[in-house]
C-alpha cells in the first residue's frame, strides 16, 4: 500500500501572527528567507510523493502566484476552502481530488522528511489511519496525545495541565474513507475540525500514534519567527550553498547571486538570499536571515532578525531581534534594541518575549528613527525622522515626532 498523493492544508490566515499576516496567509511568512511551506513541499517530496493537492483559502492568490502549478517536478493542485471553516472542512475541499490513500499535512509548520517518513511507514505496515506524535516539553498550545501500545488512546485539544508530553504533530496518513468520516462529523461552533474526525476513527477502529523525531517548528505568534529561524539555521537547513574558501565559517549560507563586500563581516549562522547587497562595514549575525534582494547598507549590524523579500536596511542602522515584512524601507541610523518586551496580541497581554520590533510589509522609517522592544509596526505606516516607535502602531498611520 504505497502512498503518492498528499494533501496540504493551506488555507488559515495566522490571526495571532498580525500584522505580518494581513497581507498573506501563515504558510508563506518566513522560516529564516523561505516561505514556510518550502520546507512542507520540500519533506513530501523528499518522501516520494508524486501529487501535491493544496487547500488554500486565505489570500490564496500569493500561493499560488508564488508556486505556480508544479514544485521540484511534482504537481501541484489548488483547491479552494472559501470560508475557514476548520481543520476537517478544509480537507473536505479536496475530496474530488483524492482517490485513493493520502497523507495529509498542516501547511503552516516547517517539518522534515524524517516525520513524514515514519507516518508513511507505519500506514503501510498496519493499513491502519496513522498520524505523528513529538514529544515536547509544553503542550499547552497543540493538541496532546496519549498512546497506549502505540495506538492513539486520547486526544486532548490544548490541555491546561502540565502532565501531557506528546503533542499532535499535524502529520497524518488515511485512506479516502476519511471523507466520509467528515461528512459524519459533527460541527463545533460551526466548524468540523480534523481532529473530532480522528476521534470519530478511534472510535470505530484504531488510529496508530507514531512517536517520532526530526524537525518540527511553529509560529504561533510574531516573536516565534526568531525562533523559526534559529531552528533553521542551526540545523542547516536553507537552498543557498555555503560559501567556501572565503575564511568564512561553515555555517554562513550565501547565494552566489548576492553581493557582499569584502569588508562586511558575517557571523554565523547567517543566510544571505539571492540577490542581497551587503554593503562595507555591515556585520550580519549571527542567526540572521535574508531574504531576497534584502540590502544591508555600510556600516550597519542586523542580529538574531529576520528580513523579508526587499526589505532595505541604510547605512548606520542597528537591528536585533527584528523581523520585518515585504519591501520595508528602514533609513540611516534605524535603530531596533531588541530584548524582552510585554507584547500585546489582540486582548492578551505576553510577558517578557523577546522581540526587538515587528515591522509588516511597506513600512517605510526616515532617519533615525527607534523602536522600543515589542514595537509592531502594520503594514503601509510611516515613521518619520528621529521618532521613537512603541507598542501598536496602526496600518497606514502616519507618525511624526
Amino acid at each position: 500500500m504505497s502512498i503518492d498523493t498528499a494533501v496540504v492544508l493551506a488555507a488559515g490566515e495566522g490571526t495571532r501572527l498580525r500584522p505580518l499576516t494581513r497581507n498573506r496567509p501563515k504558510p508563506m511568512l518566513p522560516a529564516a528567507n523561505r516561505p514556510i511551506l518550502e520546507y512542507v513541499f520540500d519533506a513530501l517530496v523528499a518522501a516520494d510523493v508524486r501529487r501535491i493537492v493544496v487547500v488554500v483559502g486565505y489570500k490564496r492568490g500569493r500561493v499560488q502566484d508564488h508556486f505556480g502549478p508544479t514544485y521540484d517536478g511534482v504537481d501541484l493542485e489548488y483547491v479552494t476552502q472559501h470560508k475557514q471553516l476548520g481543520s476537517g472542512h478544509a480537507l473536505l475541499q479536496a475530496r474530488e481530488a483524492v482517490d485513493g490513500p493520502a497523507l495529509v499535512v498542516n501547511g503552516d509548520r516547517v517539518i522534515d522528511a524524517n516525520i513524514v517518513g515514519d507516518v508513511v511507514r507505519e500506514f503501510e505496515a498496519s493499513g491502519e489511519p496513522s498520524m505523528a506524535v513529538l514529544e515536547r516539553p509544553e503542550t499547552s498550545q497543540y493538541g496532546a496525545v496519549v498512546l497506549h501500545e502505540g495506538d492513539v488512546a486520547e486526544l486532548v485539544e490544548k490541555p491546561e495541565t502540565d502532565e501531557y508530553r506528546l503533542i499532535n504533530a499535524g502529520v497524518y496518513a488515511f485512506e479516502s474513507s476519511v471523507f466520509d468520516a467528515i461528512d459524519a462529523t459533527d460541527r463545533s461552533d460551526g466548524e468540523l475540525a480534523l481532529t473530532d474526525t480522528i476521534g470519530r476513527l478511534m472510535d470505530d477502529g484504531r488510529v496508530r500514534g507514531v512517536r517520532t523525531e526530526g524537525m518540527w517548528v511553529d509560529a504561533t505568534y510574531p516573536w516565534d519567527l526568531l525562533t523559526v529561524a534559529d531552528e533553521v539555521l542551526a540545523r542547516g537547513h536553507v537552498d543557498e550553498p555555503a560559501r567556501n574558501g572565503t575564511g568564512r565559517s561553515a555555517d554562513v549560507w550565501v547565494d552566489p547571486a548576492a553581493n557582499v563586500h569584502d569588508a562586511a563581516v558575517l557571523q554565523g549562522p547567517v543566510v544571505v538570499g539571492p540577490d542581497c547587497e551587503v554593503g562595507p562595514g555591515a556585520v550580519v549575525g549571527p542567526n540572521a536571515a535574508l531574504g531576497q534582494n534584502v540590502t544591508v547598507g555600510a556600516n550597519a549590524t542586523v542580529r538574531s532578525s529576520v528580513l523579508d523579500t526587499d526589505t532595505r536596511v541604510e547605512s548606520g542602522s542597528t537591528l536585533i531581534d527584528a523581523v520585518t515584512g515585504q519591501d520595508v524601507t528602514l533609513g540611516a541610523g534605524t535603530v531596533v534594541p531588541g530584548g524582552l518586551a510585554d507584547v500585546r496580541v489582540g486582548r492578551e497581554v505576553f510577558r517578557d518575549q523577546r522581540l526587538g520590533a515587528v515591522v509588516a510589509d511597506r513600512v517605510t522609517a526616515e532617519g533615525d528613527a527607534s523602536f522600543s522592544p515589542g514595537t509592531l509596526v502594520g503594514p503601509g505606516a510611516h515613521i518619520g525622522t528621529s521618532v521613537r516607535a512603541s507598542g501598536r502602531i496602526a496600518g497606514g498611520a502616519e507618525v511624526v515626532r
